[in-house]
């Protein structure tokens, strides 16, 4: 970034859910620690370069120790002879906290990296943050903000989170990344407007491609409703509008704030206990049945453990060419709050069934010890008491002013609360509803979904269809839409996006949570909750506890959700023959490329 064009300020974020909890276990061996060692790396190789450029460095990296880190970097400066101001952010540690807590840090906002740089900083490190305050707290900084000035303010915190993943917004894990070369994307950048409007794009040269697409899945990366809640404020995702305005140009408009919330997000972290798994290798015939001996062999053993999962994956095929595709996976994962009843007793008792057990017995890796897993927690705190302090260069410690917060937000007319329900995806779509976006599917009942019994396979025959009704093809959701799913603590959110209008009016009367639970019947017995954002043409679909206590629990084969969406994208269902016309690659009823020009002054 400091070497591929111009910069004004290059933020870093470091800390996800599962950081915190390998920083606080960094922390317990060597208090001094708690910060991204990483980040030390890194700024040897460039700090003298971001200084020789003018461009200030603003990073969460300082984790659970920002003063640490801050005190590192001066270190590593005068060690470069490289003379830069140094300023930290802290008041998120709420440690200790409650019984067992490893790490407990409110998500604070911007203000405070808008004070250190108000103050002259040219490197600020800070603890816990909201991911978009990297940005949000420099074009603050930038453009003198008041902070009520929400709809700006919600413009840069929208910004922030297209940027916060990096190639994630340039064609990484991106749905149709067969259209682009994205061997090697380049990372995004927001060219913020004093209005808070912006433009992302990429340096020339850079790989990847920056599109409405590639923005469009960033936006609904990780979110949880219309309105995004933040400490500074609430962006209404429902108001934003995108426009390609150039190759690998687009702009974002049109974002309204309200007031924050009068509490802060918490994040707790906990050791949940011990883990374990082995994989069991069941090739070729009567996998079920080999299966079902295992389980009955262990099951004695099994007995005294708190928690016993297993899993069978058919990776297996009929007559297959290798041994590895004849082969199906037999998970076993085990938790319990000692580490004895799931450590090497239990994973050597295993694997010594191998000359007693089903035939062709092996697993895929030797009997190991118990390891300790994680538990991620969210609460909230009053914003009001919560401390939010700016450490200036001197060591001036300067308290950071609070917007007064809003009052609690009512529904956004965006918001479906679906009812859940069963039913297959057979004949999904196959006949359309009155009303277009904005109208509002069934609440209860199939809700789009077709009359053929439930259990249905995907690869079953289409349902007839009606004389009136369109041609459709069974063909898979992802010929059509686009999705990006990602975690929220034991949450999931699976977020989908059509690229034409008449695609988006078909997905929005289609694609109810009772058809979502029924395309992935692993989320039938859950809460799902769907979000309309007509604006991005998408749906936001939120899953909760899929991921039981988070990512360090290692609750699911997929543990973070991030393959989610591209699941529910390969199944089969009913599509309109007309909306799969288009060849590959082409965006049906997308916009012409307006001509743009950039405002001046903007960061």
């Amino acid at each position: 970034m400091l070497t591929d064009g111009p910069l004004d300020v290059l933020t870093g974020d470091y800390l996800a859910e599962l950081t915190m909890l390998i920083l606080g276990r960094d922390r317990l061996k060597n208090p001094e620690l708690g910060y991204a060692k990483t980040f030390l790396r890194q700024l040897e190789e460039c700090l003298g370069l971001a200084h020789e450029r003018g461009v200030r460095i603003v990073a969460n990296a300082g984790g659970l120790n920002p003063a640490g880190l801050a005190a590192a970097v001066r270190a590593l400066a005068a060690k470069l002879s490289v003379p830069v101001s140094v300023a930290h952010v802290e008041g998120d540690d709420l440690m200790p906290y409650g019984q067992d807590a490893l790490t407990a840090n409110a998500y604070l906002g911007g203000a405070g990296i808008t004070a250190c740089l108000r103050a002259g900083a040219d490197v600020v490190v800070t603890g816990r943050v909201t991911d978009a305050a990297l940005v949000s707290g420099p074009a603050a900084w930038w453009f003198d903000w008041a902070p009520d000035d929400h709809d700006r303010l919600a413009g840069a915190v929208v910004a922030g989170h297209v940027l916060e993943c990096g190639t994630q917004a340039t064609g990484g894990n991106y749905a149709f990344f067969t259209r682009h070369d994205v061997t090697r994307p380049g990372f995004p950048l927001a060219e913020i407007a004093e209005d808070g409007s912006s433009v992302v794009t990429k340096h020339p040269g850079t790989g990847g491609v920056v599109s409405v697409g590639t923005v469009t899945a960033q936006l609904l990366y990780e979110t949880q409703g219309v309105r995004y809640l933040g400490p500074d404020v609430t962006a209404r995702l429902d108001t934003v509008r995108l426009a390609q305005a150039g190759p690998d140009r687009v702009a974002i408009s049109g974002t309204r704030g309200e007031a924050p919330p009068a509490t802060l997000k918490v994040g707790v972290t906990r050791i949940g206990g011990w883990r374990n798994e082995v994989v069991f290798v069941l090739t070729g015939l009567d996998i079920e049945e080999k299966s079902a001996l295992v389980r009955e062999q262990l099951a004695p053993l099994l007995a005294e453990v708190a928690s016993a999962e297993w899993t069978l994956a058919r990776t297996d095929h009929e007559d297959a060419p290798t041994e590895e595709t004849a082969s199906a996976m037999l998970r076993l994962v085990v938790r319990d709050p000692s580490p004895d009843r799931v450590g090497r007793t239990l994973t050597s008792a295993a694997i010594e069934l191998a000359l007693a057990s089903y035939p062709g017995f092996h697993v895929t890796a030797p009997p190991g010890p118990a390891q300790p897993y994680g538990v991620f927690t969210s609460t909230t705190t009053p914003a009001a008491t919560t401390p939010h302090t700016a450490v200036l260069a001197d060591g001036t410690r300067a308290g950071v002013a609070r917007n007064p917060a809003s009052t609690p937000h009512p529904a956004s007319p965006a918001f479906e609360a679906q009812g859940s329900g069963g039913g297959a995806p057979e004949g999904v779509g196959a006949q359309p509803r009155p009303g277009g976006p904005g109208a509002e599917p069934p609440v209860s009942g199939r809700g789009g979904v077709g009359d053929s019994p439930a259990g249905r396979t995907a690869t079953a025959p289409a349902a007839p269809v009606p004389p009136s009704a369109p041609p459709t093809r069974r063909a898979p959701l992802g010929r059509l839409i686009g999705a990006r799913s990602g975690d929220k603590g034991g949450d999931a959110n699976v977020g989908v996006w059509a690229e034409s209008d008449p695609a988006w009016e078909w997905l929005h009367r289609t694609l109810t949570v009772d058809a979502f639970k029924t395309l992935l019947p692993e989320t039938a017995p859950l809460a799902v909750t769907r979000h309309v954002l007509p604006g991005l043409r998408s749906l936001n679909f939120t899953i909760t506890r899929i991921l039981g206590d988070g990512v360090a629990s290692g609750h699911r084969f997929d543990p973070q959700a991030k393959a989610l969406g591209e699941w529910l994208r390969s199944r089969h269902l009913d599509i309109p023959t007309a909306l799969l016309s288009d060849p590959p690659g082409h965006r049906p009823g997308g916009d012409p490329i307006p001509e743009t020009t950039t405002p001046e002054g903007t960061p």
